[in-house]
């Protein structure tokens, strides 16, 4: 089975890079992030004649999560035990969706950006992580997927230039442990065995070229469970996704792909 994720930044601006993403690589099932639209503004129509199902959750042009699989959507959902909310008044955000697909339980996540240290959207984050971990600790014992934008670079390997992030979110030590903790609990890196550093990012800005400059961030992982990890065969990052330029704008996220064998 062939698992990806992806930070598509507007799933209604980028469906027919989705659609082309999805045949290229021949995706069984893919966990989306920043789709930004309500559940019924999503263009599915292309995905359903392609043979998948969609599971999705938004509520306007913010946030937003979804699954697309042709293995099979069951037990599907939206947000998990405990997951905390944001704003004045307090709203649940779109963030997380969960469903079976083939036997693995697979989860988008997009996690909070957390704007910078101090900020109440950094202190959401941080919680966020937590109510997220205290919940994937009882998942460990079956195969379950942890996808998406974590917004989290664990290591400065995971930075082009750690000296230009200091004092920023994404590398503060509260979240790096926040991450960490996930690993702590048994819960493995699936990509990194198989794209190792340095140099190896997931997330280009799209200022000043830095794609082309590969002046970038791993921040999009995918954690397996134990039992999950033992069946990966392959995994890789698909730069030139973010770099092809002769369709219509790519995200500022490129998608990782996981082997996992049946």
């Amino acid at each position: 089975m062939r698992l990806a994720t992806w930070n598509v930044n507007s799933l209604r601006s980028r469906i027919g890079r989705v659609e082309a993403f999805l045949q290229r690589h021949d995706v069984d099932v893919l966990a989306l992030q920043e789709t930004k639209a309500a559940v019924d503004q999503l263009p599915l129509l292309g995905l359903q004649s392609l043979g998948y199902e969609v599971a999705a959750a938004g509520t306007n042009q913010w946030n937003g999560v979804a699954l697309i699989s042709r293995v099979g959507l069951a037990d599907v959902q939206v947000g998990f035990e405990g997951m905390p909310g944001y704003g004045d008044p307090v709203a649940a955000e779109a963030r997380a969706i969960g469903a079976t697909c083939g036997g693995i339980r697979l989860w988008s996540l997009y996690v909070p950006n957390g704007r910078k240290p101090l900020d109440p959207h950094y202190v959401y984050k941080l919680d966020w992580l937590a109510r997220l971990r205290a919940e994937a600790q009882q998942w460990l014992g079956e195969d379950c997927a942890l996808a998406g934008d974590w917004n989290i670079c664990p290591t400065d390997e995971d930075v082009f230039d750690p000296a230009q992030f200091r004092n920023s979110t994404h590398v503060t030590p509260a979240e790096r442990a926040a991450f960490q903790g996930f690993l702590d609990d048994g819960y493995l890196d699936l990509t990194r065995p198989h794209t190792p550093g340095p140099d190896v990012y997931t997330y280009w800005d799209y200022y000043r070229n830095r794609s082309q400059r590969n002046r970038g961030l791993r921040i999009d992982f995918v954690l397996g469970s134990p039992s999950l990890a033992q069946r990966v065969t392959g995994a890789r990052i698909d730069r030139e996704e973010r770099l092809d330029e002769s369709k219509p704008g790519p995200s500022d996220h490129a998608p990782v792909i996981v082997d996992v064998a049946d």
